[in-house]
C-alpha cells in the first residue's frame, strides 16, 4: 500500500528553521514526483515546493524562493523541505504528496499551485512559528 508519512513540524519563533521529511513506503519515491503543500486555518491548500522524479528539477512557490530548499535521499524513499527564515504566516499544516504523472510546474505553478493533480497524500505536519 502506497504511502506518505509527514514528520519534523512543530514550534518554532521567527526566524528559526525546521526540516520536514516526507517518507514513503510501498513504492519508490524516485518514480514519483513529490510535492509540499500546506495549509493555514480558513485558508485553501497552496503549494509549497515540488521536486521531480529523479530529483532533477525542483520548483518553488514565491514565497517559498530562497527561504525554503526540497531535496530526496534514495537511500531512505524520504524527500526533505528545508525551511529557513521562517515568517509567522508560514504557520500551516504541510502535506506532502505523490504522482506518477504530474510535472512541478503544474503541482505548484501559478498563484496556488493545483493539489487535486496530486493523487498520494500523507496526513501532515503542523508548523507553528510564533513570537
Amino acid at each position: 500500500q502506497l504511502q506518505l508519512v509527514e514528520s519534523g513540524g512543530g514550534l518554532v519563533q521567527p526566524g528559526g528553521s525546521l526540516r520536514l521529511s516526507c517518507t514513503a513506503s510501498g513504492f519508490t519515491s524516485d518514480y514519483f514526483t513529490i510535492a509540499w503543500f500546506r495549509q493555514a486555518p480558513g485558508k485553501e491548500r497552496e503549494g509549497v515546493s515540488c521536486i521531480s522524479s529523479g530529483g532533477a528539477n525542483t520548483h518553488y512557490s514565491n514565497f517559498a524562493e530562497g527561504r525554503f530548499t526540497i531535496s530526496r535521499d534514495s537511500a531512505k524513499n524520504t524527500v526533505y523541505l528545508q525551511m529557513n527564515n521562517l515568517k509567522p504566516e508560514d504557520t500551516a499544516v504541510y502535506y506532502c504528496a505523490a504522482d506518477r504523472l504530474t510535472v512541478c510546474s503544474v503541482a505548484v505553478g501559478g498563484s496556488r499551485g493545483r493539489a487535486s493533480s496530486m493523487d498520494h497524500w500523507g496526513k501532515g505536519t503542523l508548523v507553528t512559528v510564533f513570537s
